[in-house]
């Protein structure tokens, strides 16, 4: 009976040991980008219902124009003798031969302003990227909107025409105590720790949007938006 509850011992303490040698034994994985996805979806939910608001027709209805978004859910701006703005977003851009959307790059958005403003506003903001040279300039780092390329509030209301020239216009919904947003100045950089979270290696923009060598599975659903509506379906 000791012989049995001896050996029954050992087989136990033997177990353990291997499953602890096993366990040790599998490497730690990456831990799941939800703030990234997070943010992918949110972009998708404010596309969707950025286009379906009949004060941006001009926007849905010339959508194919567009070489590049970019899409920033929440525009945060609070001010109180001194103003300021910023948000986080995603780039995507369109591939001139297959008409395919790229993968997101993950960008923010700042501005600073001088005066006497009170409120604070939040806005959902588009950016319609229609120039190469545009294209071209998001592609560094950090870039100023007006200094290396033109940017314009786009048309709005129905029925609107436009023949305004900027290599970037925009489109907002707003909320809050401001009249408006204005985007001359504005200092778009590159989140590149969220573009390595989000793909699981140190990655830069020319990486996801030119050479396309990484994916996430989870852009899918605002690729596919973005593709149907730019293709007029």
């Amino acid at each position: 009976m000791k012989k049995t509850s001896y050996k029954f011992q050992n087989t136990l303490i033997a177990i353990i040991v291997c499953t602890f040698i096993v366990g040790s034994s599998i490497p730690a994985t990456a831990a799941d980008p939800i703030e990234q996805q997070g943010l992918v979806d949110k972009a998708r939910l404010s596309f969707e219902s950025l286009l379906k608001d009949k004060n941006l027709s001009w926007l849905k209805e010339n959508l194919n124009q567009a070489k590049g978004l970019i899409i920033i859910p929440s525009l945060l701006k609070a001010g109180f003798f001194i103003g300021g703005s910023g948000g986080s977003g995603v780039l995507i851009v369109k591939d001139e031969k297959t008409g395919q959307w790229s993968q997101p790059a993950f960008y923010t958005l700042g501005a600073g302003s001088l005066g006497i403003q009170f409120g604070a506003e939040s806005a959902e903001i588009i950016m319609m990227v229609r120039t190469r040279k545009a294209v071209d300039a998001l592609f560094a780092s950090s870039f100023k909107l007006g200094a290396d390329t033109s940017v314009a509030i786009g048309p709005v209301g129905t029925g609107v025409k436009s023949n305004v020239l900027a290599d970037i216009l925009s489109f907002s919904r707003t909320k809050g105590a401001y009249a408006g947003v204005s985007l001359e100045g504005a200092v778009i950089k590159t989140k590149d720790k969220w573009n390595e979270a989000y793909y699981g290696k140190a990655v830069s923009p020319i990486d996801i949007i030119v050479k396309r060598s990484v994916s996430n599975p989870g852009s899918k659903a605002l690729r596919t938006s973005v593709a149907k509506a730019s293709a007029g379906k």
